[in-house]
C-alpha cells in the first residue's frame, strides 16, 4: 500500500490500495480514526485515481473535520462493538440490550457510559475466555488466570506463570482481531519470546494472522477514542 499526501489546508493523507476485484475508485475514511483510503481498481493509472481524490477533496476536509479526536460515550453515540458501529440509545428493563444497529442502555443517561463499560467488560471477559481456551486446547496448553485491563502500551500479555491479560477494548475490534490476540498471547505458554518458533505457533494456531495483526497496527489505536468516564 503507498502513500500520497493531497495538498490544500490542511494536507490529507491517502493509503493508495490497488484491488483487482474493486469496479471503480473509491475513496474510505475509516470510522475509527479518520484513515482515508483511495482504492485503484485494474486499469486505472494512480494519476486518474489521485485526480478523483482531488475532485473531492472538499468532502474529504469537511467529512475529516468532523471527526472528533475523542468520543464521549453516551445516548446518541456510536461505538464499535465486535466491529460494527451501534448507536447508543435509552432502553427499558434492567439490562443493556443489542437491536439490531442500536444498543439499548435503561436508566438516566448520566449512568449509561459507566453501564455500557461494565456490559463491554462483561462481553469481552467471556470473549476471550472463550478463545483462550480454544487456542489453549489446540495447543495443548493450560493458563493459570485471565485479567483485563485498559491499558494504551499493549493489547496483551502472557506471564512466565502462565497469566494471561487482555485489554478489554478488543471487544470493540472485528471478531478475528480479539482472536489473533489470543492466539498470539496463548502461543507465549509454548515461546516466551517472538522467535520463529513462535510465530510457527501462531501460524499453527491461526494460519491468517497476518490480517487481523494487520488491522490492529493500523486502526487499534483509534479504539482508545472512546471515553466511558471523565
Amino acid at each position: 500500500m503507498g502513500h500520497h499526501v493531497l495538498a490544500g489546508n490542511p494536507p490529507v493523507e491517502l493509503c493508495l490500495r490497488r484491488s483487482p476485484r474493486a469496479r471503480r475508485i473509491s475513496l474510505r475514511v475509516s470510522g475509527l480514526d479518520g484513515r482515508v483510503t483511495l482504492t485503484i481498481p485494474r486499469g486505472v493509472t494512480e494519476a486518474e485515481a489521485l485526480a478523483f481524490a482531488r475532485s473531492r477533496a472538499d468532502w474529504l476536509r469537511d467529512h475529516l473535520a468532523g471527526q472528533p479526536d475523542t468520543v464521549a460515550v453516551g445516548h446518541g453515540s456510536e461505538i464499535p462493538v465486535e466491529g460494527q458501529f451501534l448507536r447508543i440509545v435509552p432502553g427499558t428493563g434492567r439490562r443493556v440490550l443489542r437491536e439490531a444497529d442500536q444498543l439499548c442502555v435503561p436508566g438516566p443517561a448520566d449512568t449509561a457510559p459507566a453501564r455500557l463499560e461494565g456490559w463491554l467488560k462483561a462481553r469481552a471477559r467471556d470473549r476471550l475466555a472463550a478463545a483462550s481456551d480454544h487456542y489453549a486446547g489446540l495447543l495443548g496448553r493450560r493458563y493459570s488466570r485471565l485479567t483485563l485491563r485498559d491499558t494504551r502500551s499493549r493489547w496483551g500479555s502472557c506471564s512466565s506463570t502462565g497469566a494471561l491479560s487482555y485489554s478489554w477494548r478488543l471487544i470493540l475490534a472485528p471478531p478475528q482481531v480479539l482472536d489473533y490476540v489470543a492466539a498470539h498471547e496463548v502461543a507465549h505458554l509454548a515461546q516466551m519470546n517472538h522467535s520463529p518458533a513462535f510465530w510457527t505457533e501462531v501460524t499453527r494456531l491461526m494460519p491468517d494472522y497476518q490480517t487481523p495483526r494487520g488491522w490492529l497496527r493500523r486502526e487499534g489505536g483509534a479504539l482508545h477514542r472512546y471515553r466511558f468516564s471523565d
